[in-house]
């Protein structure tokens, strides 16, 4: 089995998928094929599975290269964790627009940051779906590269076999069992929604509903001040979602919007709702290993497999185990609330036979009209990218929840003007392309309205009413 990594200077997670896909019962030899643009983060992985392979006897090779094409031909599996920009052009996702007033907390799936994101994604990742088409038909893409959403539809429109993976449902649901004081074993749970915003429509143990409890939970102060927006949000509109309050803090227009607004609710450190967390971060892990391989100290051990999807899908695709997650998909009707063409994250089966998603019907119609404030602009940014067009970028952002509750229109456009100058080395599909200026009109005092035809409604309402 040959598995292709594309990104794989991702060093952490490319690592614990590393880890997680050689601990596979009876999954023979396997050859990694280790691909980044450049080869100083993957030597280190290298190196260390390398370590890891010698101590463990293990029947896989690995090896690096900058060749996507390399990487790719004769590919069982790809995975793709790349990132474009990496954390300079993400600066300018967080502090172009702070500076116009909106304040993201990490900015890379729903979020005018996330906006910019797939502006600069989308073309590799069509690229890399272009390759597999002719290099390795038949193989799988696993997908853990953000915008989740955005990403989809393109490798959708590319026409390869593909999955979304995220980690935001396993890892809620082990923290809804906490507060419950049970083992995720004993709930039996459905998920659907978007990605990063998915919402528990169904938390039972033996058949009796969990939900009173959880709400009962988070009247008291210990819940809710842990998870303050999330918290909030299950309060007013009647479920729990996946993601943390950072994250979901800057897909809605309630807690980011002004000074009061996140002091009562994106108080909380770090992930919690801190303004451009993530980057401060990754600043942080770059500046720490700078020039240093930050894998030369970790344990050769073999450690317990972790909660990521990938390895038990390539599991059970390939040795036809069936599996359930949760994974992003074109909807095609299975969420029937939403548009058939957006990309739905909602229980999925997999075997040899391949990907079975699951038919979800409606969801709550609230939770759906939320979903869909973030759908109407992932299609809007789809459709830029593909496009080549300012105009559906600018108006992408206008849809973004969070940008209109803080901007106006012309803020939008200026804000997206000087995004795409800024991040121009980034965005070929834009090169020499800028939003139309709109100018600034003065209305005197003594301003006199145009002389226009009457509205006919009007006048007939006018009627009406003296009667």
């Amino acid at each position: 089995m040959k598995i292709a990594i594309i990104g794989a200077g991702s060093i952490v997670f490319c690592k614990t998928l590393l880890l997680d896909i050689v601990q596979i019962k009876d999954i023979g030899h396997v050859e990694f094929a280790l691909m980044a643009p450049s080869t100083r983060h993957t030597a280190d992985v290298k190196r260390f599975f390398d370590r890891v392979k010698e101590a463990n006897s293990l029947d896989a090779d690995a090896y690096v290269t900058t060749d996507q094409r390399d990487a790719l031909r004769g590919a069982d599996y790809v995975i793709a964790t790349l990132s474009v920009g990496g954390v300079r052009a993400n600066s300018l996702d967080i502090d172009i627009p702070l500076k116009y007033g909106v304040d993201q907390c990490i900015g890379d799936t729903n979020s005018i940051g996330a906006i910019m994101r797939a502006m600069r994604t989308l073309p590799v990742m069509r690229q890399l779906a272009r390759d597999m088409r002719e290099l390795c038909p038949k193989a799988l893409l696993l997908n853990y590269v953000n915008p989740m959403a955005m990403v989809c539809r393109a490798l959708d429109d590319e026409g390869i076999q593909f999955v979304g993976l995220c980690h935001g449902v396993q890892t809620t649901i082990r923290l809804i069992a906490g507060y419950l004081g049970l083992q995720v074993e004993d709930i039996d749970y459905t998920c659907a929604g978007i990605n990063h915003m998915g919402w528990f429509t169904k938390l039972e143990k033996n058949g009796v509903d969990l939900y009173p409890e959880l709400r009962e939970k988070f009247e008291l102060p210990e819940y809710y001040a842990s998870e303050k927006v999330r918290g909030e949000v299950f309060r007013h509109f009647g479920y729990f979602m996946t993601e943390s309050t950072g994250h979901l803090s800057e897909y809605l227009p309630y807690f980011r919007k002004n000074e009061l607004a996140l002091s009562l609710y994106c108080d909380e450190p770090d992930f919690g709702g801190e303004t451009g967390a993530s980057l401060k971060w990754a600043k942080k892990v770059r500046d720490k290993y700078a020039g240093r391989d930050i894998l030369a100290d970790e344990p050769l051990t073999l450690p317990k497999r972790s909660i990521e999807y990938g390895s038990y899908i390539i599991e059970a695709t390939a040795l036809d185990r069936p599996f359930r997650f949760n994974g992003n998909l074109r909807n095609n009707g299975l969420i029937t609330n939403f548009p058939s063409d957006c990309i739905s994250e909602l229980p999925v089966f997999t075997d040899g036979a391949g990907l079975h998603p699951s038919y979800v019907g409606a969801i709550p119609p609230q939770c759906a009209a939320l979903n869909l404030t973030n759908i109407n602009v992932q299609t809007l940014a789809f459709l830029a990218e593909k496009e080549s067009d300012p105009e559906l970028l600018v108006q992408a952002a206008a849809l973004d929840p969070l940008c209109g509750a803080v901007l106006t229109l012309k803020q939008i456009r200026e804000m997206v003007t000087e995004l795409l100058d800024a991040e121009r080395e980034w965005l070929p599909n834009f090169e020499g392309k800028r939003p139309r200026p709109t100018p600034t009109i003065v209305i005197p005092a003594d301003c006199k309205r145009a002389d226009v035809p009457a509205d006919p409604a009007l006048a007939i309402s006018t009627r009406l009413a003296n009667l």
